[in-house]
């Protein structure tokens, strides 16, 4: 071998060396900026460094509850004059939990107890390790929902993993249903008792974000005559708005109904603010008695036109296209997961982006293609460039949207290998199972397991 070519290929070694440095580099200040970014959002100033070391907030959030409640925390320690730092648990290292001394971990539960999806990769690298954490003094705030069997599952799994490496817990872990008001004021207060014992100032009252009064100004039965439950296009608009409402595509909205003042139902937005109104797809929930969901049967039924309902929209930065504004994009769901999915294919549409694939799943097309004339139209005029539509009693055998991946798989690799980013809306039961294990066998479980790490594969499902 000559030594031209043995010089080629160093140097093309230390090429791709330097990239490699570079990009770290890149992925760092941007991740630095991010949450620098969020401090000022949340308008926390920094605290003088000579106040003491931060406390560690780590939060790890399907749909951004425990984001939300992880800044409140932050905000009222350091209005107690507590520095903190608040980070996604995903991005937290061993090395940032050696060299804390306190930190709290504010996290929901998905599905059957596991970890939300950007945690995922501190559940399944970090806590497969037991690292040595005897000096670091936690307390965990978890999230969950009665309904599953389950209860606060990753909650309770990082609260004993905690323990196992050796962290002291400030006091027992608070477990919270359905975001009930008393539980968060435990924690307050149980925290209070912490911060005291240092000194500090007194922790201030959370500043919850406020209800507001809209109206429901349309409302459209989509699919009369289906097998399945009826389900409604809705609009609303603002009573009484002094400034134009905003929002992002991917965002919710929480509906307060009358009622039910404990338990706010979420709902993906499927519009923009240039629509002029909230726009959901709601399946009207009905109980083994009869009776209909508070919240889906007071937008669907109960409430008439011109009613008013309070509501309040709330980011899910974790679904917003974000990094991904530009690239290509497959998006899944089924049913009124169609919400989320058509939000950003509006903003695609509205910014002049092609390069879409929708994959949808329904009952019947005869009675369950919403928003039919729209999605024709997209594909038409080449927001859609692709468009699966499946129906999965049309055919003697049951067919899926996963079905429908696994059948494009060269497809669904080149438009993975293109760069395009991955949407999934929908029900958590069946569907979105379904649609991860078929792209694991797609793309390799490795691959998707990075490719939701730099924030390609989100998910909304519930």
């Amino acid at each position: 071998m000559s030594w031209g070519s043995t010089g080629l290929r160093f140097t093309a070694a230390a090429i791709a060396i330097l990239l490699w440095i570079l990009l770290c580099v890149v992925i760092a200040r941007s991740e630095r900026r991010k949450r620098l970014q969020a401090a000022q959002d949340h308008a926390i100033p920094a605290l003088p460094a000579a106040i003491g070391k931060p406390w560690l907030i780590a939060y790890a959030s399907q749909t951004g509850t425990c984001e939300d409640i992880a800044w409140q925390t932050a905000k009222s320690l350091h209005a107690a004059g507590v520095p903190a730092q608040v980070m996604a648990l995903g991005a937290v290292t061993p090395a940032d939990l050696a060299v804390a001394e306190r930190a709290l971990f504010v996290t929901s539960t998905y599905g059957e107890g596991d970890p939300p999806d950007a945690a995922e990769p501190f559940a399944r690298k970090v806590m497969a390790e037991t690292l040595a954490l005897a000096p670091l003094q936690f307390a965990v705030l978890a999230l969950g929902d009665r309904e599953y069997v389950n209860f606060c599952g990753f909650g309770r799994t990082l609260d004993a993993w905690l323990t196992q490496c050796g962290a002291q817990p400030m006091f027992d872990r608070v477990e919270v249903d359905n975001v009930d008001d008393a539980a968060l004021l435990r924690w307050r207060e149980e925290l209070g008792l912490v911060v005291a014992k240092t000194g500090a100032g007194e922790l201030s009252a959370w500043e919850a974000a406020a209800w507001q009064r809209w109206r429901i100004a349309a409302r459209r039965h989509l699919n009369p005559g289906s097998a399945g439950a009826p389900t409604f296009h809705i609009e609303l608009t603002p009573v009484d708005a002094v400034a134009k409402p905003s929002w992002h595509s991917g965002d919710l909205v929480q509906v307060l109904a009358p009622g039910d003042d404990a338990r706010p139902r979420e709902y993906s937005i499927a519009s923009l603010p240039a629509d002029g109104s909230v726009q959901l797809l709601v399946r009207q929930e009905r109980h083994v008695d009869g009776q209909l969901g508070v919240a889906s049967g007071w937008l669907t039924e109960h409430n008439a036109l011109d009613g008013e309902v309070k509501l309040r929209l709330r980011p899910h930065r974790a679904f917003q296209l974000g990094d991904n504004a530009h690239r290509p994009l497959i998006l899944v769901g089924n049913g009124t997961g169609l919400a989320g999915l058509r939000g950003h294919l509006k903003a695609r549409a509205a910014n002049g982006i092609g390069r879409n694939w929708l994959v949808f799943g329904e009952r019947q097309e005869a009675f369950d293609y919403y928003h039919r004339d729209e999605l024709e139209a997209w594909r038409a005029n080449g927001v859609l460039e692709r468009a699966d539509i499946v129906f999965s009693r049309d055919q003697p055998e049951r067919r899926y949207v996963q079905d429908a991946l696994r059948e494009s798989a060269g497809e669904v690799r080149e438009w993975l290998n293109a760069g395009a980013a991955v949407y999934v809306c929908g029900s958590l039961e069946g569907m979105a199972g379904g649609v991860d294990a078929a792209l694991k066998e797609i793309a390799g479980a490795e691959a998707i397991h990075e490719l939701a790490e730099a924030g390609r594969y989100r998910r909304d499902v519930y």
